[in-house]
């Protein structure tokens, strides 16, 4: 057996803790290796999570990719038709790679008008095709708009407009549209079936979804056109190169964009999380490793007899640099098993119960949300013991400074 792992495995039970002068140093050691791994993981786990989730409202309620036709006039919603009769709907594939689906959508400017108060909406109608289910979640009261072949007047509304207007559930609301002419008005009745808070203030203020047919009816569209259609592509990731795949697979008369494109602010936004965590990942590790630096020096600083009288024995340096790193790693282990444990307990707690809660206006969020990598959680494991023991080399070098014979003559 290796000498100098079976002296540390001897002395490991008692490395610093029964000691007045180094077992403080050591506890303190511990501590910090258990608060910065603990840390790392939690920033980690809820800046990815409030990442993802915000990702996720976004593009559940406008897609990753929107294609519509080329137009001058960037704010106006009601762009000119486009034809569905395109290769890639209703079914992308084989036509367009890595794109899970794609809607047909058109936009309508129009206003809700009450007795109480009235205000400027969009008014996005879908089609029947349309998957209601992935904005159930956003579902506050009520129930999803139910389409068929006539024009449906069920319509879902945000917290937001309900609260300004003083709506309720089942209400029947007027909403007025201008005719492509612009010289009069739609009037149309809406029913009021279902209730959503999706958390960002720039759709919640304006967006009320309801059946495609009526933007087809008041722009005097045919059924086969449509304001535009949004993608949705099954890697976010590569968002990017998805875009420039559906671009040229469009024809020339299409314009295309992704989402980060549409909301560059949050997006940009969203980049600077991953700033943050690389800052708080460097300074947590910056914590963890002076701590251990103290601490093993402490250690052989009080063990230098041990250490003359194993020179003089005949142990060379580098078995007893290996000896001390062991105890080093005793440490780091210690403060990393109380470090984890307390980390993965917070964060299920946070899962479970969402006992964190968030200022929406600013994170677009209520609650803290919570992604878990098991590769991350692996990675900052053993990049923080990497990270240590490479430190740790540098203090262990003053064994090659200590003599036995001037050690050892205090005895």
């Amino acid at each position: 057996m290796n000498a100098a792992r079976f002296i540390a495995r001897r002395i490991v039970p008692q490395a610093g803790m029964k000691s007045p002068f180094s077992g403080p140093v050591v506890t303190i050691a511990k501590i910090a290796v258990a608060l910065s791994i603990g840390m790392m993981i939690c920033t980690i786990a809820t800046g990815r999570g409030l990442q993802q989730k915000i990702r996720e409202k976004i593009t559940a309620f406008n897609g990753h990719i929107n294609i519509q036709a080329y137009t001058d006039n960037a704010s106006d919603v009601s762009v000119a038709p486009v034809s569905t009769q395109q290769p890639f709907y209703p079914y992308p594939a084989p036509y367009l790679k890595d794109v899970q689906r794609v809607d047909a959508v058109a936009l309508k400017a129009g206003m809700i008008r009450t007795e109480a108060a009235f205000e400027g909406i969009v008014f996005k109608g879908v089609s029947a095709r349309y998957p209601f289910n992935v904005l159930q979640e956003y579902l506050l009261s009520g129930r999803m708009p139910r389409f068929g072949t006539e024009p449906s007047n069920e319509v879902l509304i945000s917290q937001y407009l309900a609260n300004r207007l003083h709506l309720k559930l089942n209400q029947t609301v007027f909403t007025y549209f201008m005719k492509p002419e612009r010289q009069s008005y739609f009037v149309r009745p809406f029913k009021v079936v279902g209730i959503y808070h999706s958390g960002i203030q720039e759709f919640d203020a304006t967006h009320v979804l309801g059946d495609l047919q009526h933007v087809q009816r008041m722009n005097h569209w045919n059924a086969d056109q449509v304001g535009g259609f949004e993608v949705h592509v099954t890697d976010f990731d590569r968002l990017p190169e998805i875009t420039e795949q559906v671009y040229a697979k469009t024809t020339s008369i299409l314009d295309t964009h992704s989402i980060t494109e549409t909301y560059y602010f949050i997006f940009e936004w969203l980049k600077l999380f991953d700033f943050n965590i690389l800052i708080i990942l460097i300074i947590m590790v910056l914590v963890a490793t002076i701590n251990m630096v103290v601490a093993l020096l402490v250690l052989i600083l009080e063990r230098t007899k041990m250490i003359g009288l194993l020179k003089a024995l005949g142990m060379n340096t580098a078995s007893l640099r290996s000896l001390f790193l062991y105890l080093a790693l005793h440490i780091i282990s210690r403060g990393l098993l109380w470090g984890n444990g307390i980390a993965l307990l917070l964060l299920w707690i946070q899962k479970q119960w969402g006992i964190i809660h968030l200022n929406p206006e600013n994170y677009y969020v209520t609650v803290a949300p919570i992604a878990f990598d098991w590769v991350l959680f692996l990675l900052v494991n053993v990049g923080t013991v990497a990270i240590c023991s490479l430190v740790l080399l540098l203090p262990a070098l003053t064994l090659a400074r200590i003599a036995p014979a001037k050690v050892l003559s205090f005895e």
